[in-house]
């Protein structure tokens, strides 16, 4: 059975961008995951794409609200809450993993969903390959 996908932040836009960077392989995967509702972004994407609009580290077409709402709209993708036992976790990794709040909690989401984080981030890979989350390359 194949796990649930959960997407970090930037493959969220990249997809949404049609970005190349997206091999065909990740974008089946994520099509999959689509078609059997089983494709998810935490709460706190939101937030850090809310972040990188206020700082100009991405222009967005519409003002930011508007653009999030519509995005979550045509990605057809369910938002995970940000749950108390997802938080903790996110203090309590087990191991060595950065400090990056944004990261730790979709760590922690993962872990406790047991889904599978589909990211081109280095730090979260070499933090699956512990066996501590399940993570895909994208």
């Amino acid at each position: 059975m194949i796990k649930p996908l959960l997407l970090d932040t930037h493959v969220w836009i990249w997809l949404l961008a049609g970005d190349e960077r997206l091999s065909p392989k990740s974008t089946t995967r994520i099509e999959e995951a689509q078609q059997n509702q089983g494709l998810y972004l935490s709460d706190i994407s939101l937030w850090e794409i809310s972040m990188l609009a206020s700082k100009g580290r991405i222009t967005l077409d519409q003002p930011t609200l508007q653009w999030l709402k519509y995005a979550i709209k045509i990605s057809d993708i369910q938002l995970i809450r940000l749950l108390p036992e997802i938080v903790v976790e996110s203090t309590e990794l087990p191991g060595n993993f950065h400090g990056d709040p944004a990261d730790r909690l979709l760590i922690a989401t993962a872990r406790i969903l047991e889904f599978t984080l589909a990211t081109h981030d280095e730090k979260m890979l070499a933090y699956g390959k512990t066996n501590r989350v399940h993570t895909m390359t994208i």
